[in-house]
């Protein structure tokens, strides 16, 4: 499947802008858009999430570890463990969810 750009479906998810950019049958990549205050709390759900930064800079947490993330970081979640991230600088990472997730469908 190909989505062209102006196809993108936009979204929110917990304050923050996001285009869910491909759905398969097995993954689903998005760009998130982040600004500044920007928090995402802690949550988990049964999709394996990867990620890789683009721009910005972020305070990552999973499970008991903290990092902070700049352009050309990435990181990878395991399905069902408590994440959360907060936004220090806007920019956008682009994320690829495990089986895809149903909630950025609707």
């Amino acid at each position: 499947m190909i989505v062209k750009a102006q196809e993108a479906k936009h979204s929110v998810f917990q304050g923050v802008n996001f285009e869910v950019l491909a759905v398969g049958v097995e993954t689903m990549v998005t760009k998130m858009h982040y600004e500044p205050g920007n928090f995402v709390s802690f949550h988990s759900h049964p999709n394996e999430q990867s990620g890789y930064v683009i721009s910005g800079k972020y305070r990552l947490n999973v499970g008991d570890r903290e990092d902070i993330l700049t352009t050309g970081d990435s990181y990878s979640i395991p399905a069902n463990v408590l994440h959360s991230i907060e936004v220090l600088e806007a920019g956008e990472v682009v994320d690829v969810f495990t089986p895809p997730r149903e909630d950025y469908l609707r």
